[in-house]
């Protein structure tokens, strides 16, 4: 079992930056993809980044060119780093671990940490 821990969330004005961590409690080395989702109120959680064990990455149209998601091995986290951030990247925060493939039913997720962009 791996947990994971999400930080660095808060608030942010239009046109700033936040990064996000997400800690896990034992190595990632091993664990395949790695990835963060998002939740706004009323609407689906969606995938935003993906980054392999290998270093390929994966953005969601909505914010290619804005963040920039990244894996630390030996240090056990994974970052998301958020800029140029819109009103619409308000949500919530997931950050998700599979072996195979980051699903909405992947095996682990973190719980959650609070973006919200807003002058």
């Amino acid at each position: 079992q791996v947990q994971l821990v999400e930080s660095g969330g808060g608030l942010a004005q239009p046109g700033g930056s936040l990064r996000l961590s997400c800690a896990a409690s034992k190595s990632i080395f091993s664990i395949y993809v790695m990835g963060w989702y998002r939740q706004a109120p009323g609407k689906q959680r969606e995938l935003v980044a993906t980054v392999t064990s290998g270093g390929t990455t994966y953005y969601a149209e909505p914010v290619k060119g804005r963040f920039t998601i990244s894996r630390d091995n030996a240090k056990n986290t994974m970052y998301l780093q958020m800029s140029s951030l819109k009103p619409e990247d308000t949500a919530v925060y997931y950050c998700a671990a599979d072996s195979v493939a980051l699903t909405p039913n992947s095996d682990y997720w973190g719980q959650g940490t609070q973006v919200t962009v807003s002058s």
